[in-house]
């Protein structure tokens, strides 16, 4: 059971239930469904993949909409619209983004946005984004670390194995796993989010060399 959704009132988990697209309620068991943040967020996904631009980014500024919705709203119009936006409207979509960003605590907008301004203007926002990004990998709900670990792994598929991208993954990570190494030391078989971790660290050590090894603590090195 996901700790957000016990601590949301159960009415507002019934509104959101049967807000769904009929297929993704006749697809999932009830009881796994209400708790199931993926869930939620694919069934949004998919009932708005239709919206246009504009609606979406109405939905993006709307602060009285639900995370799940606006988590949504961000991943459609990213895979529809966030690549064909140029010049002063791209600044504006920005604007409305970051805006987004820095009012929401939900975990679930938070990597959708970062995602989605990487995607816009790597170049810009890689350097911010990417460790916050990486950061979510620490995060208790396993659909955080899962969606965040899928779109560094688009961002990293999607680049040139850049040196200096791969410095910010592999300096972010080792402060991460540095702060951690006491827990790591007993540890034998990684659990899901310290793979995503150590996968993204084999990555970054493969493009930077493996000099970097030696800056690593030991309880990381042994599980390499």
């Amino acid at each position: 059971m996901k700790m957000i959704s016990r601590t949301m009132p159960f009415f507002l988990l019934c509104i959101m239930i049967f807000s769904l697209p009929a297929a993704a309620i006749a697809q999932t068991p009830l009881t796994n469904m209400i708790f199931d943040d993926q869930v939620l967020l694919d069934g949004y996904t998919k009932k708005y993949s239709d919206f246009s631009k504009e609606t979406l980014l109405a939905m993006i500024k709307d602060n009285t909409l639900t995370p799940y919705r606006s988590a949504a709203a961000v991943r459609v119009f990213q895979k529809k619209y966030s690549e064909e936006v140029v010049s002063n409207e791209k600044r504006k979509i920005e604007k409305i983004l970051l805006r987004r960003l820095h009012r929401t605590d939900s975990p679930f907008v938070q990597v959708e946005i970062m995602y989605t301004l990487c995607q816009m203007d790597r170049y810009r926002y890689f350097k911010s984004m990417a460790p916050a990004l990486t950061q979510k990998l620490n995060h208790y709900n396993a659909t955080v670390n899962e969606n965040a670990f899928n779109r560094l792994n688009k961002l990293i598929d999607s680049g040139s194995n850049r040196h200096q991208e791969a410095r910010i993954i592999f300096n972010t990570l080792r402060k991460i796993l540095f702060l951690s190494r006491k827990r790591l030391e007993a540890v034998k078989e990684p659990d899901p989010p310290l793979a995503m971790k150590l996968k993204l660290l084999r990555w970054s050590i493969k493009v930077l060399g493996n000099q970097e090894l030696k800056k690593l603590p030991k309880e990381v090195i042994k599980l390499l």
